[in-house]
């Protein structure tokens, strides 16, 4: 499952962009809305959700058979 981001708390920054490792967000131009452009690639680290200025911009959905394993 691909990041969520709340089109409404986004400040348009590009952090999310800069620091995610996969390129998930290929695409952006600067101070546009990031869109998820590959969303099979997301490795789930969190890093986007972590860099973001803005407390609850960005929503991580962590997949069901992930999830099982971090318990």
């Amino acid at each position: 499952m691909p990041p969520v981001i709340d089109e409404n708390k986004c400040t348009r920054c590009g952090w999310c962009v800069e620091i995610c490792a996969e390129d998930v967000f290929y695409g952006y131009t600067k101070k546009t809305f990031p869109r998820v452009a590959y969303p099979e690639m997301c490795a789930h680290c969190n890093c986007c959700v972590y860099e973001c200025p803005v407390e609850g911009a960005i929503r991580l959905r962590i997949p069901l058979p992930l999830m099982l394993l971090y318990k």
